[in-house]
């Protein structure tokens, strides 16, 4: 029984690995690369020396930051979640752990830090104002639609989360649920 119980769960981690890799391709991937390379043509401006190192930088630094906490955050869904971030193929638990536990919207975090980086890379102020117009996109998705689905999905484990951490600002330190303090730091 054990050993079914085990290859029920190893099954339900690949679907949702499988799900959570084909949202990737379709969500973040078109709206943090596909949608940047049609606004600037990917072709970097005639900068001098300093400033185009600067902007280098700058640039790969927020990129690469971001691709990084994307890419864990998809992965905690599927190991702590057992799901996907897709809203059809939601997580059976709530994903508190790793970046969770310094904002709640890390995936979110993570793909305007890219499209900034590059805004930066390429110097492109409509780079700059499609990294807006995009947050002000998720951050109604996650306020009229996300929470309160999570809310009504997980309850007071949610609401004790939201207190403690916020959305798009990080915590100086990792929360800790066991402490279950529900205050920002």
């Amino acid at each position: 029984m054990r050993r079914r119980a085990r290859t029920v769960d190893h099954v339900r981690k690949q679907q949702a690995a499988l799900g959570s890799a084909m949202f990737f391709l379709v969500a973040p991937c078109v709206v943090a690369g596909l949608v940047p390379w049609w606004i600037t043509g990917w072709s970097p401006p005639d900068l001098p020396f300093w400033l185009g190192a600067s902007t280098i930088v700058v640039g790969f630094g927020l990129m690469v930051g971001g691709v990084v906490l994307l890419v864990r955050a998809f992965a905690r869904f599927v190991n702590e979640g057992r799901g996907t971030p897709a809203p059809v193929a939601p997580t059976e638990r709530l994903v508190v752990g790793g970046e969770y536990r310094f904002v709640r919207n890390p995936m979110y975090v993570g793909v305007e830090a890219i499209i900034l980086g590059q805004a930066a890379l390429f110097w492109s102020a409509p780079l700059v104002l499609y990294s807006l117009v995009s947050w002000l996109g998720m951050a109604a998705f996650v306020r009229w639609y996300e929470e309160p689905v999570l809310r009504s999905r997980y309850g007071v484990e949610y609401d004790t989360y939201r207190r403690a951490v916020r959305g798009w600002w990080p915590r100086l330190r990792p929360w800790d649920p066991s402490r279950a303090a529900g205050t920002n730091s």
